[in-house]
């Protein structure tokens, strides 16, 4: 199956990236205001398109584009409790060590639009990607460019097919974001940090009322190590982050889903949901875990400047976790403050399925005890406090206990205080395009900090520190 599958990446990755190419010969002509509907998460920062970079002509209703980016990083930490380094288990000093790492990415994109009118707007979208490290420590993870390149997008997207029916996307995709379940739904396969986020699905939504909708997906991951890939495959993205609570890797894992999602007055939406996920390791034993997901979310705006968030989610064989959040954010004019309080619940085995990403923290994404980004097994409350200064510049400060929900001793100490988890992040941007002259060109970048103080929860009370700047250029 994986040669098949390499097969089609080709063609189709070809189709994708080349053929719009083709398609300029013959004059193809823009349409973006009326596909504009159809631009993805991946794809919305390119959605303001250079003149230069566009083919135009007739009135085919195509268009093509396509582009790059470039994410710089320098992560730094220590101290982080359970880092999976020493393997599953409880905090070991000598084991947690000292990481500094800097990180770069590039990848390069291109995509070709239509709009059919009645049949819908669609988007052929395609990308490719590397990661390439120079370590600090552990330098023995240090890489080079061009070490190994993947496909990392190839999807079809159809919006306001069948006069505005149903809505379909298929293909290689980022899962985050689909169906608005992001405390579910966020991984794909980023063995190698956020290198890659990609799932290959297949979705579709119904629009069946102007207030509902009904949607379907079922997605397929597949051991990595037999993924399209030219280059070095030995050290890079040699496992999916789904791993088992034992921490062991190179899985194969698939599921499904459906979600029914409806706004039944202006300032309240809810979603009722069933997720199903099926997890084999690749290598003998083939080792097998399942799990069967039911859910409710709740979103009501109290205000105009109020928003609250519920859900309530059950795993078959008892397992729980909810949450419960208010943001409240300011509508003046100038510096626009905001505050959230969340809590969230997790139970003691509770599954995070595919939520595995940097949900909460990025030290804590490196130091769960289940291997990377296990998210299970918490009381945690957090009080958040932002400011946007000037636009897009804007300053997060976060604090909050963590508990265990259950006292299960992965952490080597007695008690069920983890302990206090502070953060702060702070976004920027450097270089902002004007779009409205048709301009993309822009670099922006980050800074997080994050400090966690262990309690009686750990065998350790030296306090963890997480330090990351990024910079990303777009072009």
């Amino acid at each position: 199956m994986a040669t098949s599958f390499r097969g089609i990446c080709v063609a189709s990755a070809a189709l994708a990236l080349f053929a719009p190419c083709l398609a300029a010969e013959e004059s193809v002509a823009t349409k973006a205001a009326a596909t504009g509907a159809a631009v993805t998460d991946a794809a919305a920062p390119n959605s303001a398109v250079p003149a230069d970079a566009v083919t135009k002509a007739d009135d085919s209703g195509l268009s093509f584009s396509a582009g790059a980016d470039l994410r710089i990083r320098q992560e730094i930490m220590d101290h982080v409790p359970g880092l999976p380094n020493g393997g599953f288990g409880a905090f070991r000093f000598r084991e947690s060590g000292y990481r500094n790492h800097i990180r770069f990415r590039p990848r390069v994109w291109a995509e070709l639009r239509g709009d059919a009118g009645e049949a819908g707007a669609w988007l052929l979208y395609g990308r490719i990607a590397d990661e390439f490290r120079w370590n600090y420590r552990p330098k023995n993870r240090t890489t080079s460019w061009p070490g190994e390149i993947i496909l990392d997008n190839l999807y079809l997207e159809g919006v306001g097919v069948f006069d505005g029916f149903l809505d379909l996307k298929l293909g290689r995709q980022n899962l985050y974001g689909l169906c608005g379940l992001d405390r579910i739904l966020v991984d794909g396969t980023p063995g190698d940090g956020s290198r890659t986020l990609y799932t290959d699905m297949a979705s579709v939504r119904f629009h069946v009322t102007e207030s509902s909708t009904l949607d379907f997906f079922g997605l397929y991951n597949f051991d990595s190590t037999e993924d399209f890939r030219i280059g070095d495959d030995r050290h890079r993205l040699s496992s999916l982050s789904s791993r088992f609570p034992d921490g062991s890797g190179n899985q194969d894992d698939w599921g499904a889903g459906v979600v029914w999602g409806q706004t039944p007055v202006e300032d309240l939406e809810y979603q009722v949901f069933a997720i199903t996920k099926r997890l084999r390791e690749a290598q003998p034993p083939q080792s097998r875990r399942h799990t069967d997901l039911f859910g409710v979310r709740v979103k009501p705006r109290l205000t105009g400047t109020l928003k609250s968030d519920f859900d309530v989610m059950y795993q078959a064989g008892g397992e729980w976790s909810a949450f419960a959040g208010f943001n409240w954010t300011s509508d003046r004019e100038g510096w626009k403050p905001s505050l959230w309080l969340d809590y969230r619940y997790m139970s003691g085995k509770w599954d995070p399925m595919w939520g595995r990403d940097a949900i909460e923290s990025e030290m804590y994404l490196y130091g769960s005890h289940n291997g990377v980004g296990w998210w299970s097994n918490q009381h945690y409350l957090k009080l958040a406090a932002g400011v946007e200064f000037a636009p897009r510049h804007k300053l997060v400060f976060s604090t909050g206990p963590v508990f265990a929900a259950e006292k299960d001793g992965a952490g080597g100490g007695s008690g069920a205080f983890k302990g206090l988890f502070t953060r702060a992040l702070y976004t920027f941007p450097l270089l902002t395009p004007d779009k409205e002259k048709g301009e993309r060109f822009e670099i922006y970048g980050h800074f997080i900090g994050e400090v966690f103080h262990p309690g009686d929860y750990y065998d350790t009370d030296k306090p963890a520190y997480f330090v990351r700047w990024q910079i990303d250029f777009k072009f």
